[in-house]
């Protein structure tokens, strides 16, 4: 079954519109599905990073709240410390006016120098009491300015998360 060298077989060739309006068909489907796949890949991204965005503001909210916390804590402290030091202050007026009370019924100078040292100790820690108080007063300042910026910062985070 040898064919001729000189015959070649012949293949029909069928040329036909309605097969080519098919195939057109087919691929104009095909793209318009390919654009809707796309967008509908772009929602999910944009809808998987969304909660992701809105879990890093919920955390941000959550560090400055606990950082607010601590700022008021560290004020707490501070008034305590300055409540403490102020007794202080009162207890040792209280001993100078016993000291000064004491150096009127003075008997001998040995006496005399002792009370005199007293009272100038009492008066040196009164100075010093106040000292710290000045200093925690600003720090109070500075903690107080912390913590407003905190919130400001927190309830801008609170916005953007709203």
């Amino acid at each position: 079954m040898k064919e001729k060298a000189g015959q070649k077989e012949e293949k029909p060739v069928v040329v036909s519109d309605e097969r080519d309006l098919d195939i057109e068909q087919k691929l104009t489907s095909l793209y318009a599905l390919q654009c809707v796949d796309s967008a509908i890949d772009k929602i999910r991204t944009l809808r998987g990073e969304l909660p992701l965005e809105v879990q890093d503001l919920e955390d941000d909210i959550a560090g400055y709240s606990s950082k607010i916390e601590k700022v008021e804590a560290e004020m707490a402290e501070i008034n305590k410390n300055i409540a403490d030091r102020k007794a202080a202050i009162t207890d040792n007026k209280a001993q100078l006016k016993k000291y000064d009370k004491q150096l009127k019924d003075v008997k001998n100078s040995r006496e005399y120098d002792a009370l005199n040292k007293e009272i100038e100790y009492q008066k040196l820690e009164n100075e010093l009491h106040e000292k710290r108080i000045r200093e925690a007063n600003a720090q109070l300042e500075k903690k107080q300015a912390e913590l407003e910026h905190l919130e400001e910062v927190r309830s801008g985070r609170q916005k953007d998360l709203d």
